[in-house]
């Protein structure tokens, strides 16, 4: 029995990702043996930008309350495993794009 947190935040990581693994796994399939081409790399930092900000905002907002009203997270946990992986994630993405790959 998967934890219903866990579940929830492996069904968002899958949904918001998965348009942008499929365009780079068909874009390198369609290219085998040829130079990588840019559709890749842009489509997952454009998405990971719009999770991190528009989703975060619309979350947010979507709570509601007074303007005066203090929000707090309600698991500590969950977020900070949450922002612990997505760090990872953008470091993961740099070493890969910048280090790793030169030129």
């Amino acid at each position: 029995m998967w934890n219903p947190t866990l579940a929830n935040l492996t069904l968002m990581a899958f949904g918001s990702s998965a348009p942008e693994i499929i365009l780079s796994v068909l874009e390198a399939l369609k290219d085998l043996g040829a130079p990588a081409g840019e559709i890749g790399p842009f489509s997952i930092v454009g998405s990971a930008a719009f999770n991190l900000l528009v989703i975060s905002g619309v979350s947010v907002l979507a709570i509601g309350g007074e303007g005066s009203e203090t929000k707090k997270i309600d698991d500590m946990g969950v977020f900070i495993t949450t922002s612990i992986f997505s760090v990872f994630a953008y470091i993961w993405l740099y070493v890969c794009l910048e280090v790793n790959t030169p030129d």
